[in-house]
């Protein structure tokens, strides 16, 4: 282990193939939060209840399309590890199987959560009028869950395939249109909170087109069919059933959260709206590194490099609690400012500042979780992710249970003991070597990881073995 450290003081080439993918990788995730930021300064000006109701909504939202979140952290770990191995064709015909199952489950979705919507928002037990303001946001956005998907499932593709500047062009296009189209439709045509989920529902709409041009395009070049294939469907989604729990225990805090805000009234539903977004966008910033760490731990083990999958994680890691000491920094430096910009009432003021110190804490040990997090997904290991993530969800329970009833700054308190849990689980599996599985398919474990390598082997690729510091080009260039 000693010899597959990075050299320590010096930018390595670990560092050098990291800040290829993060940095771009950054700017998209990065583009996201901020316009959703800034879409929540919009719908503030309408007042702490349309607030509040988006809050709800959006949580309601992310919760329905999240946990098909393995749509990208799947793909992307999958496609790296057929990229790695050097079966290109084989990376692409999985990319195409997931953007099938993706638009297959966000029909799903839309079909199952536009009847339920009224109940799924009264069970986050906000007053009536946040509620009425919530069911209105969330039964026009649920029209955009078919194109959120395919979008997650195309950015896993392109992120596989070690590209995250095309993500990076799509994010910030789509983004900016999604904010003027707000704008536009809530403070332009005064159409309300409606507007806002207006304008959401065509800019993802547009995003999805974007995603499937680009993925479609490279199965052209690649001579691999973007007709659906049954075979490989099924073994993806039986691959993803790991993430898919992961990703519950991952969401069942979000909306835990969520509901007790709520019950602590109009203006602590308000605050935890706009302490979330404020969270999100550092969230997403040093999931960065976490996504390099995906593409960049499945491709080197894919390759059968284990050594070199080693050492860039242990300097992920490093990245990540700089990174994460950096941004604490920085929004200690702007917390005052951050109340004016959404225009929040007093009383909405004063529990902001205090959640933000909070918030502040939290960044050194988020950023070292995100990138474990990142690294382990890229890695295939889905199963002790499972795990992990029920243990958690656990340790938060118990907490957010003694702290419910204490206010707002004690319910992120809690959320504070969650992230330290995900720290001591993750640490503790890097540490040993059961994560390090090589191979262009990852089959050992579960039964569904060694269903899923079957599936893919048996479609016509060949196995074409690469050594395992071969140069893979840049995708975009070709």
């Amino acid at each position: 282990m000693a010899e597959d450290a990075p050299r320590r003081g010096r930018r390595g080439p670990e560092d050098r193939e990291i800040l290829r993918l993060a940095v771009p990788a950054f700017g998209a995730l990065v583009a996201e939060p901020l316009f959703l930021l800034a879409d929540s300064a919009i719908v503030g000006r309408l007042g702490t209840v349309p607030l509040g109701g988006l809050g709800i909504a959006s949580q309601a939202l992310t919760t329905l399309v999240g946990i098909s979140i393995f749509l990208a952290y799947g793909t992307t770990a999958a496609v790296a590890r057929q990229l790695g191995a050097n079966r290109r064709d084989a990376a692409i015909r999985q990319g195409v199987d997931g953007l099938w199952l993706a638009a297959i489950i966000g029909l799903l979705v839309l079909a199952a959560g536009w009847p339920l919507t009224p109940q799924i928002i009264r069970a986050f037990g906000g007053t009536a009028a946040v509620s009425a303001q919530a069911i209105t946001y969330l039964r026009i956005s649920l029209l955009s869950a078919p194109a959120i998907l395919i979008v997650l499932a195309g950015t896993g593709v392109l992120r596989g395939l070690q590209d995250t500047r095309t993500p990076l062009v799509v994010a910030v296009v789509a983004n900016a249109v999604n904010v003027a189209l707000n704008a536009t439709f809530v403070l332009g045509l005064h159409w309300g909170i409606a507007g806002s989920a207006w304008g959401t529902v065509i800019a993802q709409a547009g995003t999805c087109a974007a995603y499937l041009a680009v993925v479609g395009r490279g199965a052209r070049r690649a001579g691999v069919s973007g007709r659906p294939d049954l075979a490989g469907l099924r073994a993806a989604a039986f691959a993803g059933a790991s993430l898919v729990l992961r990703t519950l225990a991952l969401q069942a805090v979000l909306v835990l959260m969520t509901a007790i805000a709520a019950r602590q009234g109009n203006a602590a539903i308000a605050a935890h709206q706009v302490a979330l977004r404020v969270w999100n966008l550092f969230v997403f910033a040093l999931d960065a590194i976490a996504i390099a760490g995906q593409a960049i731990t499945g491709r080197y083990l894919g390759a059968g490099d284990v050594g070199s999958a080693r050492a860039a994680t242990r300097r992920m890691i490093g990245w990540g609690f700089c990174y994460g000491a950096l941004f604490s920094a920085v929004l200690l430096a702007v917390r005052p400012v951050l109340p004016s910009m959404f225009g929040v009432a007093p009383d909405v003021r004063g529990l902001l500042l205090a959640v933000l110190l909070v918030v502040i804490a939290q960044q050194p040990v988020a950023g070292v979780v995100f990138v474990l997090d990142g690294v382990l997904i890229g890695a295939g290991d889905q199963d002790y992710l499972a795990i992990a993530g029920l243990v958690t969800l656990a340790a938060f329970g118990a907490a957010a249970g003694i702290v419910a009833h204490s206010g707002l700054v004690a319910l992120w308190l809690a959320y504070c003991v969650w992230m330290t849990a995900r720290f001591a689980t993750l640490t503790l599996r890097v540490r040993g070597t059961a994560w390090l599985v090589p191979g262009a398919v990852r089959r050992k474990g579960s039964v569904a990881e060694r269903e899923y390598g079957d599936a893919v082997d048996n479609r016509g690729h060949g196995n074409h073995q690469v050594h395992p510091h071969a140069e893979h080009p840049d995708p975009a260039a070709q």
